[in-house]
């Protein structure tokens, strides 16, 4: 009999864990860039009437950060892998941490310059030219 009731606990609490670990984050896609092999974004979470471009019609230092982020590289500046905290709410809500962002050099700038790019959790690419104005959704590969 105590073996029984240990089995229960035991089903109760594995089910009870599965329970938790449930997200209100959109799921992260299995897909994979056929250049990169990281993680794709659902276009379904593209927003409403942001306008988008091509990761191949990036500048050059924004590609590179783009590669340097899916091959978990060390970036100079310590702000680099922080938080985005969406304080402009051009972006999706989410939840804290969800979004992180990453500095795109600016040939010439003598500081980090308003380039910027934002990576969401379940892999998907904004690039902000600007210091977070505006944003464009990054599609992995060439088209647009």
């Amino acid at each position: 009999m105590p073996l029984v009731a240990l089995l229960v606990l035991l089903v109760t609490a594995v089910v009870g864990l599965a329970g938790c670990s449930r997200s209100t984050a959109p799921p992260a896609t299995s897909s994979t860039s056929s250049s990169s092999g990281a993680h794709a974004a659902d276009p379904a979470l593209k927003p409403a009437g942001m306008n988008t471009i091509a990761q191949a019609a990036l500048p050059t230092e924004a590609r590179d950060v783009i590669r340097r982020v899916d091959d978990h590289d060390v970036f100079q500046y310590r702000q680099d892998g922080v938080t985005f905290q969406n304080r402009e709410r051009r972006l999706p809500a989410r939840q804290s941490g969800y979004y992180h962002e990453y500095t795109v050099d600016t040939p010439g700038a003598s500081d980090r310059g308003a380039r910027r790019l934002v990576v969401g959790s379940a892999g998907e690419l904004y690039y902000t030219p600007d210091h977070y104005r505006s944003f464009l959704w990054v599609v992995r590969g060439g088209a647009t």
